[in-house]
């Protein structure tokens, strides 16, 4: 009975791991606060160096979170990113991606 007690808690971890990690665009309006700063603004460009900033809203949730991934590690090089993006955790990046996503494009 005990083996089964263990299967029915891995499953159920499994589950919950899973819907975890589609993220909650909900959570990840809330965190978006940040973004807005510079992706929020029509036509903002960044100063130096200087290039249009990218419109976040329709984006594709798996580019989204690997851009964020590749910021976080370094892979991307940009210092305001990284910045950003070596405070968020796996799952404030799996939020602010199923926000985005869900986001209006503009």
């Amino acid at each position: 009975m005990r083996g089964l007690s263990v299967v029915a808690l891995a499953v159920a971890g499994a589950i919950s791991s899973t819907a975890n990690a589609a993220g909650d665009p909900d959570q990840g309006a809330l965190l978006a606060d940040t973004c807005m700063g510079c992706h929020g603004i029509p036509g903002y460009n960044n100063v130096y160096p200087t290039y249009r900033v990218p419109k976040l809203g329709g984006q594709n949730a798996a580019y989204l979170a690997a851009s964020l991934k590749a910021y976080r590690s370094g892979d991307r090089a940009h210092p305001t990113m990284r910045a950003q993006a070596k405070l968020m955790t796996d799952q404030d990046i799996a939020d602010l991606a199923a926000f985005f996503s869900q986001a209006p494009k503009r």
